[in-house]
């Protein structure tokens, strides 16, 4: 179950006053969560009563695909096939912190009240501090977290990871964040963090796509095992 706080259960958190959703098709739902601070939209992948859960952030503009053209559906449908559920998170507020955060950790929240147990967070660039937010806000059930291309503003208290296991991917080409920022996020992270350069690839990871889906396709069904 995700962690409470003094005010309530992150879900409880948003002030929701309605809630939509559709099967998109049986391994896939769109669901819609009107919040007085905006929408927060989440596509669902895999069985909801899915014990073990990836959760996706996106960067300061949002969306919900992910770098590498559409990494994030594609980790969607084939960790589906393996038994994980994946909740791609579409903040109510993109690149503010405080609340993307919070959107993450009520996508664990609901996903525990239906069976979730483990979790991975799992951000890119300003998402990469949203995923090392929620991994330190819930620290009894995320097991791994996952950054790509991240900045490092609000990764400063990193070392509350530890000693759980932490993936910083970055391009050595990045354009926008240079790859000292994923260095300086593992550094603070600890012995269990691991570095990842990927040769000749800009901020959204492209040229790399194939390895980057192989690397995460490996290493985050085995955390969530471990």
């Amino acid at each position: 179950m995700a962690e409470a706080t003094p005010e309530g259960r992150p879900f409880d958190l948003l002030g929701s006053f309605a809630v939509q959703e559709v099967e998109v098709t049986p391994l896939l739902r769109h669901v819609e969560i009107y919040t007085r601070g905006g929408l927060l939209t989440l596509l669902w992948h895999g069985a909801q009563d899915a014990t073990s859960v990836v959760l996706m952030g996106g960067g300061a503009a949002g969306g919900l695909l992910g770098p590498a053209q559409g990494l994030y559906h594609d980790l969607g449908v084939a960790f589906a096939e393996q038994g994980i559920a994946t909740i791609r998170v579409g903040y109510r507020q993109p690149n503010e912190l405080g609340e993307c955060v919070l959107d993450m950790a009520a996508a664990a929240d609901l996903a525990a009240r239906a069976g979730g147990e483990r979790f991975v967070t799992l951000g890119h660039s300003f998402g990469g501090a949203v995923a090392v937010g929620a991994g330190i806000a819930l620290p009894s059930v995320v097991v791994g977290v996952v950054t790509l291309a991240t900045q490092s503003a609000g990764c400063e208290q990193a070392e509350l990871l530890s000693p759980r296991p932490v993936l910083a991917i970055h391009g050595d080409r990045d354009e926008i964040l240079p790859a000292i920022c994923s260095e300086i996020l593992v550094e603070l992270a600890g012995p269990t963090a691991e570095l990842m350069i990927l040769r000749g690839c800009g901020h959204l990871l492209s040229q790399a796509g194939d390895e980057l889906r192989e690397r995460l396709l490996q290493w985050v069904p085995a955390v969530l095992a471990a």
